[in-house]
């Protein structure tokens, strides 16, 4: 880890979404030094599925040796984020720093994006941070070494990076452009930059999206947190970078990069945006063997007259109870396309479940289309369907929790050697 230097002593942090994640992570590293933190989240009350509120973070931040101010506070509403910004200088001086931190992220495409999905991602992804920065710089502009960092990417314009979630990348794309219109704008006043990671992280977000058994492939926020110490700690004439965490903490001389892994040793899922494309990350997950989601069939056993789709549904069939169904309830559709072209089901909503060929017999919440060659490596653990989906090789029309709660059936099979 990134040893403390003390430069943040006596700092004022004022960083959104810090309850949990990466945010709580990088004003527990700045605490250390000694600095003020303002925790600008939402959760107040205890969340019945992510872990932490405004609160017991301001207590982990003091127990680190900083100290707290949590603040109630939607990013998207004006008057919120004034009475924030006015009592962190009431409380501690001024501001030193602003770390853009909050997001919402929804991995859907053109139409199945709702448009209260894309409202609420434009809302604290881009306005959020916009609104936020606009109302933090004049405090800023009084501090001796001020900094914004936006948690964005670089500005990718590959179009594999726009075609399977364009609400998504348009919203976390504008944090960027805040940094590349910013930075210039007060270029020897404010150092502006973005931070985004080399490796998916483990936070309550990432659970979500990747299912059961992604933490092992992920990082630890830590990363994130020694690297934003890195750029905050140095003088506000550097400035306009989209920085990768990996590639900082290299230039401050760190080299052991298994001490941030969540399981040292396991191959590491790529995150999105970075140079490399989509379908070369899969092909590198596949070579690594990453987490296989579900047991292939035994390369003895005589493969039936359907192929290896027929196969692979007879593998599920035995695989489901009523257990399994009461636990998932959605009904699934895949529409294959190539060598074994066809449509088959899996009904994990009505008595003790089903599979079969052609659509099902009530109307499916998910509905995924793929290559049926692609189908059977998702099944036989040779292509995570995570990767499948940021690819483009995998389609999801329906209902995305449904399609998550599949990832994780695949894992909970896996584990029990079916």
């Amino acid at each position: 880890m990134l040893q403390n230097t003390g430069k943040l002593a006596g700092c004022t942090l004022f960083i959104t979404g810090a309850s949990r994640g990466i945010g709580k992570a990088i004003a527990l590293k700045a605490a250390r030094d000694g600095a003020n933190i303002v925790i600008a989240a939402k959760t107040a009350e205890p969340h019945p599925k992510l872990p932490g509120t405004i609160y017991t973070a301001a207590q982990e931040v003091e127990a680190a040796g900083g100290k707290a101010l949590p603040c109630v506070v939607d990013i998207r509403d004006e008057r919120q984020v004034g009475d924030a910004v006015q009592k962190a200088v009431d409380a501690f001086g001024g501001i030193d720093i602003l770390v853009n931190n909050a997001s919402a992220i929804s991995l859907t495409g053109t139409l199945e994006t709702p448009m209260k999905k894309v409202d609420l991602m434009l809302g604290i992804n881009l306005r959020g941070t916009y609104l936020t920065s606009k109302l933090v710089i004049p405090h800023l502009l009084k501090s001796r070494n001020p900094h914004i960092l936006n948690l964005s990417p670089p500005l990718n314009l590959n179009p594999v990076w726009f075609k399977n979630h364009t609400a998504y990348t348009m919203a976390k794309y504008g944090m960027s452009m805040c940094v590349l219109g910013m930075a210039e704008e007060f270029r020897g006043q404010i150092a502006i930059n973005a931070l985004w990671p080399k490796t998916a992280i483990q936070t309550a977000a990432m659970d979500m999206l990747g299912g059961e058994g992604v933490g092992k492939q992920c990082r630890k926020a830590d990363i994130i947190a020694d690297a934003a110490y890195a750029i905050l700690s140095r003088p506000k004439d550097y400035t306009g970078h989209f920085l990768v965490d990996e590639d900082i903490l290299r230039e401050q001389g760190v080299r052991e990069f298994e001490q941030y892994a969540i399981q040292p040793g396991h191959p590491l899922l790529p995150d999105f945006f970075l140079d490399e494309t989509p379908e070369s990350l899969v092909e590198k997950m596949e070579q690594h063997g990453a987490t296989p989601a579900f047991k292939p069939p035994s390369s003895s056993a005589t493969p039936t007259s359907g192929g290896p789709v027929e196969s692979t549904f007879d593998v599920i069939k035995g695989a489901i109870n009523e257990d399994v169904v009461k636990s998932t309830q959605g009904i699934y559709q895949f529409d294959l396309s190539g060598e074994h072209t066809g449509v088959w089901f899996l009904d994990l909503k009505n008595g003790s479940g089903s599979v079969g060929q052609g659509e099902p017999p009530a109307k499916a919440d998910v509905v995924m289309k793929m290559d049926s060659s692609d189908f059977s490596k998702m099944f036989s653990g040779k292509l995570k369907p995570t990767m499948a989906f940021m690819s483009g090789k995998l389609k999801i029309k329906g209902d995305m929790t449904l399609a998550i709660k599949l990832e994780k059936l695949m894992n909970r099979m896996n584990k029990a050697k079916l």
